[in-house]
């Protein structure tokens, strides 16, 4: 064992020097996407931030009329899908679900570097990135060869209440088990796409985080595995338990864990780390059960797990309504099973813009 941990530490040094992995610390987050037995897709993702993010839950019906918010040549759009969405400072869609069950999640990237705008192509607000996809696409694929073909430019803002640029990554999964990992480096769109992409954190970029996984197939979850709270430790720990975890042919059982596990890749609420001071606390969880369609989230603050049944939100364009659940400062309102009836009709947030 003891040697074991000497080789850690030295391909750890070594890796980090050499695949120019960042260590500034970032806000941070954790995906994951479990694929079970009969077909059984399950999507998990954490919400880890340093302050209260604001989230409230939404329903967008079919049919909204949306803006990219990025000046005179916005693209425009119709949505094709409605969807449940959480949103983070009611100005953006953090993560979400559609009617079709595809699922989008935005995470922190310090590394992305976005395109600049000239404001003469479709420009898109980095806010309703998630809501753009969850809008217009059903699968992973679809959505992947549309946007392969950059119909905009995406155009970034500063964070509510701080002096430095939102920077995100895009994760999308659906119910055949796909999986898209969306990212912006050096001004550049990077897509990777494959179901084999279960797991996505914060820094670095996907490609090198992908790198160093592999070295912790080789030691074997059974024997180590890494338990700080750093993106890459928890890149490690998650992709090694959300394939762990037994197929359970029981769906409830199923998503009892994935919770286990996006529970695991969580941080302690109120955790200081002196010489990291941007790792941050988990807020909230969500759960998206695509086959069954069900939306479950789950506040760091409230001891009650509840959930929505997409399948039972009127999405149709005729009828539908913009529909919002208030979850309160910091997440604390208690709301506990099967939530819909607790939506009240309201009008929708405005995405974040230039």
């Amino acid at each position: 064992m003891i040697w074991k941990m000497r080789l850690l530490a030295n391909f750890s040094i070594a890796t980090v020097l050499s695949a120019g992995v960042v260590l500034t610390p970032a806000d941070a987050c954790t995906r994951a996407v479990y694929l079970g037995a009969k077909g059984e897709v399950i999507t998990a993702r954490s919400m880890d931030w340093k302050v209260d993010t604001g989230t409230n839950l939404w329903v967008f019906p079919r049919g909204m009329k949306r803006s990219g918010e990025a000046g005179l040549n916005s693209i425009r759009w119709t949505s094709k899908y409605g969807s449940v969405i959480a949103s983070g400072y009611d100005i953006s869609t953090t993560d979400g679900m559609n009617e079709a069950g595809l699922v989008a999640n935005v995470l922190w990237l310090v590394e992305s570097s976005y395109p600049k705008y000239d404001g003469k192509t479709p420009g898109l607000s980095l806010a309703a990135w998630a809501q753009f996809v969850l809008d217009n696409y059903a699968t992973v694929k679809e959505a992947v060869d549309a946007l392969a073909k950059q119909p905009f430019t995406v155009v970034t803002a500063n964070v509510p209440g701080e002096d430095r640029l939102a920077t995100l990554h895009l994760s999308l999964s659906d119910a055949s088990g796909d999986s898209a990992i969306i990212e912006y480096i050096d001004g550049k769109q990077v897509i990777h796409h494959s179901r084999d992409y279960q797991v996505m954190t914060n820094s670095p970029i996907f490609e090198k985080q992908l790198a160093l996984n592999e070295y912790w197939k080789q030691i074997g979850g059974t024997i180590m595995l890494p338990g700080t709270n750093r993106a890459s430790d928890r890149f490690a720990r998650a992709s090694f338990y959300i394939n762990a975890i037994p197929k359970s042919e029981k769906p409830d059982e199923a998503v009892a864990s994935v919770f286990s596990v996006i529970r695991n890749t969580s941080v302690p609420y109120g955790i200081a780390t002196p010489d990291q001071p941007n790792i941050s606390s988990t807020r909230w969880r969500t759960v998206s059960d695509h086959k069954r369609k069900l939306y479950f989230f789950e506040s760091a603050l409230t001891p009650n797990t509840f959930w929505m049944d997409l399948n039972k939100f009127d999405f149709s364009e005729k009828t539908g309504k913009v529909l919002m659940l208030d979850l309160g400062p910091e997440q604390t309102h208690t709301y506990s099973g099967l939530a819909n009836d607790k939506f009240k009709e309201t009008k929708p947030f405005k995405f974040l813009g230039l």
